[in-house]
């Protein structure tokens, strides 16, 4: 069975020598002292190794089942989910008026992290909670606040996003899903909703779900869609539960993967539902919810990786195949283990330099929405604006590229579900779909998020890496890392460029590079990540630090990608420059 011990150390060096954070001005930074951010983590760590990752298989064979009208959850997650409650780790980062701890949602994202690598699908029913919390929170009046908040920070209660239906997916605007108003201000939701993930479940007492619904009479298409409250039981003064409402469980989805997650049909039958937020504007206040959630989902694609990783590391150390070209490194053995073999170093260090990239570009994204929510500050706004897409659209289409090459490292034992190994790529498969799609991803990013506010947050982002390269120039040492950085951002300002300059003429010649602009973004986002990485490492050498071997492992590791993975951006610029017509040129009939 697969095992997992959370990265702290690495987390460790993000918040502390690359982010700095006790250096911010973001109010609360100053209290994520290193010896308190340690233990939190490392606690964070035990129950993750001890508690989570050993029912991740559990959940994986035995999945949720429909009995009778309630979802049973797998054996153990009952018992686990009251160990994460205990814990106080559902209402870390939440406000503490409503019984959170009002810790940074940087925090927050690390400690996610470690509970999503050892346990993706039970880690879904606390973190769609959190996710509802943040509409209500921000959305809600203070009765719906005061009515509903406390027991979801605690998650006696959960929470659910309903938005597909049967005939709709991203074009949420077909949705037929009605809210008939009632004379006590109330609503009737009438309609299905499928693909929701934790649905329904019996580890909290009542399950809260945001639905989006059509008030009649109101505007055509995704205008006239209004978000509403619909709770599983009817919730009364003093948050005492009443009657059961006219929602039910229609069935649970049969899936690739997580399968421990209770994905499911629900049906409204008339359910009494609240508005929350203005009538008609039911996607402002879903989109505080999605956009949070699509930086989580970002944050899955390489938790994965990192979970499927460790194991693959653990495995080519101990399985012996083969002997070393170069010379035998095992001579009391029949054959020297698979680590010594130059194809599977490759493949390591490709999942390797991704996932320790990748969470430095996260944990800054956190950053960011902290700076926003601590401190009002609009430009931080604008660019974690730009980089959501980015953050979950490349991370999950790389991480699920890492999980299959992990997977590849045990050769027909990965293939063999006893090996578990098969788990992380299923798992992290979804990632690539849910919360919009992938190519949505990439749409919403060249259509809307790279002209937003006449273009002024990509070259926000620019600048950033300019002045970085600026300032750092004088060192020889950063040479090596300054050099592909600015040859992959100029690849990233090509591309821009490009799209200003034909899609105007061809929309569809934007459109057709939209996901190449996506990955070419995405990994010199990784470049400038390792680039600041590289620049904390070479500091702490020069400070004399203790463990010298992980400094100079993490240079290593960025030089890697700095030479092997970021030359990718030349080619995603030439596939851009193509233009649609090689996209375009058959007919529908002729595919």
């Amino acid at each position: 069975m697969p095992s997992y011990v959370a990265p702290t150390k690495d987390m460790q060096f993000i918040l502390h020598e690359v982010l700095e954070v006790t250096a911010s001005d973001v109010p609360g930074y100053d209290e994520l002292e290193a010896d308190f951010t340690s233990a939190v983590l490392e606690e964070a760590g035990k129950l993750a190794s001890d508690v989570l990752a050993p029912l991740n298989a559990v959940g994986d064979t035995e999945g949720c089942r429909l009995e009778n009208g309630v979802v049973r959850t797998p054996t153990g997650f009952k018992e686990a989910f009251e160990q994460l409650k205990a814990g106080g780790w559902t209402g870390l980062d939440c406000d503490p008026e409503y019984g959170g701890q009002g810790m940074p949602y940087l925090l927050g994202t690390a400690v996610g992290e470690v509970f999503v690598a050892a346990n993706m699908a039970f880690n879904m029913y606390a973190g769609l909670t959190h996710g509802a919390y943040s509409a209500i929170h921000t959305h809600g009046t203070d009765q719906q606040k005061a009515t509903y908040l406390p027991k979801m920070v605690s998650c006696d209660w959960t929470g659910t996003m309903n938005l597909t239906e049967p005939h709709c997916g991203t074009d949420l605007g077909l949705m037929r899903t009605k809210a008939e108003p009632q004379d006590d201000g109330s609503f009737k939701i009438t309609g299905q909703k499928i693909f929701i993930s934790a649905g329904d479940h019996d580890m909290s007492e009542n399950v809260i779900h945001l639905v989006l619904a059509k008030i009649p009479g109101g505007p055509a298409g995704i205008k006239g869609v209004s978000l509403f409250i619909v709770p599983k039981f009817m919730v009364g003064e003093d948050q005492k539960l009443g009657e059961r409402n006219a929602v039910s469980v229609g069935k649970i989805e049969e899936k690739m993967g997580i399968h421990g997650n209770s994905t499911c049909v629900m049906n409204y039958d008339g359910a009494t539902g609240y508005l929350l937020g203005e009538e008609h504007k039911g996607m402002r206040a879903m989109f505080t919810m999605m956009n949070e959630a699509r930086l989580g989902v970002g944050l899955q694609g390489y938790a994965q990786a990192e979970a499927a990783y460790q194991n693959a590391v653990i495995y080519a150390n101990d399985r012996l195949q083969g002997r070393d070209v170069t010379g035998t490194k095992n001579p009391d053995g029949p054959a020297d283990p698979l680590i010594v073999h130059p194809d599977i170093r490759r493949s390591l260090m490709d999942q390797k330099s991704f996932v320790e990239g990748a969470r430095a570009f996260t944990f800054w994204g956190a950053s960011l929405i902290d700076r926003v929510h601590r401190s009002g500050d609009t430009q931080a706004d604008g660019l974690i604006s730009l980089l959501t897409p980015v953050i979950k659209g490349f991370q999950t289409d790389k991480g699920f590229d890492a999980a299959v090459a992990a997977q590849q490292v045990y050769g027909g034992h990965g293939y063999i579900e006893e090996w578990g190994m098969s788990q992380f790529a299923r798992d992290a498969r979804i990632t690539m779909i849910y919360e919009g799609a992938n190519g949505v991803q990439a749409l919403d990013l060249v259509g809307r998020k790279l002209a937003q506010d006449g273009g002024k947050h990509v070259m926000a982002f620019f600048d950033l890496i300019k002045s970085f390269i600026k300032e750092n120039e004088g060192d020889a040492r950063m040479a090596e890392f300054l050099g592909p950085l600015k040859a992959a951002s100029k690849d990233l300002q090509a591309a821009a460029m490009y799209f200003m300059a034909q899609g105007v003429k061809n929309p569809n010649n934007a459109l057709a590079g939209s996901y190449d602009f996506m990955h070419l973004f995405g990994h010199t986002a990784l470049g400038f990540m390792w680039a600041r990485m590289a620049k904390a490492a070479f500091a702490a050498l020069d400070g004399g630090a203790s463990d010298a071997e992980f400094y100079e492992t993490k240079i290593a590791t960025g030089r890697y990608y700095m030479t092997r993975q970021l030359p990718a951006t030349a080619m995603h610029l030439a596939r851009i420059n193509s233009g649609a017509e090689p996209v375009m040129a058959l007919k529908a009939a002729n595919f």
